[in-house]
Formats: C-alpha cells, structure tokens, sequence
C-alpha cells in the first residue's frame, strides 16, 4: 500500500514539475532572450506569451504592459527590447507608430530606449549574431513619433 502511495506522489510531483518547469521561449515567432527567460517564472511567462499574442494583434494595452513588464534589468531588458522589435518587425513600422500615437506620451516613457537596445543587441534577422542596428534607420517613424 505504502508503495503505491509513493509510485502515486512521485507521478504527481513530475506531471507538476513539467507543467511549471516548461515555460516557452518562442511565441508565435516571437524569441524571447535566455537571459529574460531566465528570469521569469512560469506565471510571468505565460504572461508574456499572452501580452507577445496580443501586441502582434496591435493591442496598446499588452504593448505598454510589455513595455513595463519584469525583467531583472541589466541584459534581461535587452531581451525584452528584442521582444518589442522583434514585434514591430512583425506588424511593420507604419502600425507601430500609428498605435505609438494613440498611446500618451506618458506611458510610452521607456519604450524607445528598449527598442534601441532591442535593434542594437537583437538577432532581427536571426543569422545567429546581434545586430547593431541603430533605430534612426531602422524605425525613423517611431523616432519621429518619440519627438511629438
């Protein structure tokens, strides 16, 4: 009896440890960075797997709420400013800004910064290097809209 009762807590502590050890560093082509994946629980990644969703659905809620999301700082916000360009690469610069615009200047405090670092230390094109992008070149809209 003792047995089965022990086969029986070690099957449900691994169906538990998978389900909470499994979080998910690609959404819907989104890459999130080792570094951010690091360290987010799992109730935080699955967070971001809905606010990823839903900004690539042009939501300004979920792309403010990335923009403010936890990351441990220091490279972790790189990786959550390569979230954020891998995600205007992915609905184009044009909507980008059209949804920057509709968005109070005061809560788009932080975002340029993030998307610099994002172009500048971001694998955008996905050949295995950073890119050592500059935003003036990549995004001149969004500058243009960060100037408003």
């Amino acid at each position: 009896m003792k047995i089965k009762s022990i086969k029986k807590l070690i099957g449900l502590f691994l169906i538990f440890n998978f389900i909470v050890c499994c979080k998910t560093d690609k959404i819907e082509g989104v890459i999130i960075g080792d570094t951010l994946l690091a360290h987010q629980s799992f109730a935080e990644n699955q967070k971001m797997q809905h606010l990823i969703s839903n900004a690539l659905q042009k939501d300004k809620k979920s792309i403010i709420e990335l923009k403010d999301f936890p990351n441990g700082g220091a490279a972790s916000a790189y990786d959550l400013g390569y979230v954020l360009t891998q995600i205007i690469y992915r609905i184009g610069e044009d909507e980008f800004a059209e949804i920057m615009r509709e968005i109070p200047k005061a809560k788009r405090k932080g975002l340029e910064g993030l998307i610099m670092v994002g172009l500048e230390y971001g694998d955008n094109d996905y050949d295995g290097k950073v890119d050592n992008k500059r935003m003036g070149i990549e995004f001149p809209q969004l500058i243009e809209v960060f100037k408003e």
